[in-house]
């Protein structure tokens, strides 16, 4: 929906911050040594790229990246002890990582219908899913579009309408160019395992552009989502926090647990934390992910 590098203008960092945007710059990709065997799968017209990582008998965990990003940096800090005991398959959408672009442009619904696609294609018919930044859209997307092959779902820094986003932040994306991101980790890791490093350009056009063909979703669509969410935020969010309090509100939170009983949803506000690094810190983010996962 939604300083990184020295060499980014004032206008880029606020773009590059927005909810289109998902990766924590300062995480590295998870060591070669320990990484999952990756896999491709033909799936609506695009070759889809995915690994697995960790094995287990219980309901596999889906990560799907932000923009810009790949596994490596939006889940690099989190990969290896979220795959402690489960089987977890981070996929890289469309134009993102190992993943070429097509022609068509970037949407949530597409990236979610892609994902729904890739889990039918590899013998996965229900998953719970941990999306971050516009992967938390596409995660989003995916549970109102495929409910029933989503069982939980873990929504990083996201926004279901784009003022939930502080102001200023959609229209700065437009002045957002390629070369504010040479030498930042998201264009390092695209040209280390894009298919086509050249495409970096279109990709960075693509995520400016997603946002005019951002999803009218309503609250009643909300309301009707029956997987149980954590809601993840920075308390310096680029998501604003009365926001996600309104998401939390909307899947049946902000009750007096007391007497009401606790919802099935969940909401985590992370202290000191900006939007770059909500998904670098593990010490914050374990054990509030594995225990809503495995919680009953």
């Amino acid at each position: 929906m939604r300083t990184l590098i020295a060499t980014l203008t004032s206008a880029a960092l606020a773009a590059t911050a927005v909810v289109a945007v998902g990766a924590a710059p300062t995480v590295a990709a998870a060591p070669e040594s320990a990484a999952g065997k990756g896999h491709y799968v033909e799936v609506n017209g695009l070759r889809s790229y995915y690994e697995v990582h960790g094995h287990g008998r219980g309901t596999p965990l889906v990560l799907v990246h932000g923009a810009f990003s790949a596994t490596g940096t939006s889940f690099g800090a989190l990969l290896l002890q979220l795959a402690k005991g489960r089987k977890v398959i981070s996929v890289e959408l469309q134009g993102h990582g190992h993943t070429a672009d097509v022609d068509r442009p970037l949407t949530l619904q597409d990236m979610a219908d892609d994902t729904a696609a890739l889990l039918r294609a590899i013998g996965v018919p229900k998953a719970d899913v941990f999306g971050y930044s516009m992967g938390a859209g596409v995660a989003l997307s995916l549970a109102l579009r495929h409910p029933g092959q989503v069982r939980k779902l873990v929504l990083a820094s996201v926004a279901y309408t784009l003022d939930g986003m502080h102001p200023g932040m959609v229209e700065s994306m437009a002045k957002l160019k390629p070369e504010h991101l040479v030498g930042s980790p998201y264009h390092e890791e695209y040209l280390r395992i894009a298919p086509r490093p050249q495409d970096f350009p279109r990709l960075v056009e693509k995520v400016k552009n997603y946002l005019t063909a951002f999803p009218v979703i309503t609250p009643a669509q909300l309301r009707a989502v029956t997987a149980p969410v954590l809601l993840i935020a920075g308390d310096s969010d680029i998501i604003r926090l009365a926001h996600t309090v309104e998401l939390f509100s909307l899947f049946g939170g902000g009750v007096n647990g007391d007497v009401a009983g606790l919802p099935k949803s969940r909401l985590a506000v992370l202290p000191g934390t900006r939007h770059t690094t909500v998904t670098a810190q593990p010490a914050l983010l374990f054990p509030l992910v594995p225990d809503f996962l495995d919680a009953a």
